[in-house]
């Protein structure tokens, strides 16, 4: 008779127990969850790097295979421009525009490195589809966008530009860009 009577007496104190480290367990979920929430919210409330600021010290995974880093690039001007997504359609026509004027880039000695998070494979067919002559950085971590201040939205990033001095400081940032006349404005920021 203890034997059939235990289970009814225990299945009170079970689900309390259970009820109690359930309570226990919540704090740290919410309380790691508003962490996470904090911290994306403080690198948003930073922003996108501005002038004078120094360029962040990372390294690019190209279409091409290769990595550049930015260590490696010192001494040249450097654009990098961040695009939500390879072949839509402002982000087609933002690439065809620099495509456009790449040879007045080039006599500026500038870099040029389109950064979306697309994989490299994504990047390469881009590049071939549209005869792009410059380099497309995959950035599938947002890392790099990160470094940059710039926000991801649904995964993507936003659209902003850097310019980038010889010395490695930021000469001039784009928080809003239009693809419609945006590689001009680039040109424009490397010939001041």
């Amino acid at each position: 008779m203890y034997v059939r009577d235990r289970p009814q007496f225990l299945a009170p104190i079970t689900s309390v127990a259970v009820l109690l480290l359930a309570c226990a367990r919540q704090p740290d979920q919410q309380s790691s969850r508003a962490a996470a929430a904090s911290e994306k919210a403080t690198d948003e409330a930073k922003g996108p790097l501005t002038r004078g600021a120094a360029a962040p010290s990372v390294s690019f995974p190209v279409h091409t295979g290769e990595s550049i880093s930015m260590a490696s690039l010192k001494g040249k001007p450097i654009v990098v421009y961040f695009y939500p997504k390879d072949d839509t359609p402002g982000c087609t026509v933002e690439a065809q525009e620099i495509r456009d004027l790449y040879t007045d880039l080039q006599k500026t000695n500038a870099v040029v490195i389109g950064v979306s998070t697309d994989d490299r494979e994504s990047h390469r067919a881009f590049a071939e589809k549209h005869a792009l002559p410059f380099l497309l950085a995959s950035d599938e971590s947002g890392e790099i966008a990160k470094a940059f201040g710039v926000p991801l939205r649904n995964g993507r990033a936003a659209r902003m530009s850097f310019v980038i001095g010889p010395d490695g400081t930021i000469k001039q940032s784009f928080p809003a860009v239009s693809p419609k006349g945006h590689a001009a404005e680039l040109l424009r920021a490397l010939g001041s």
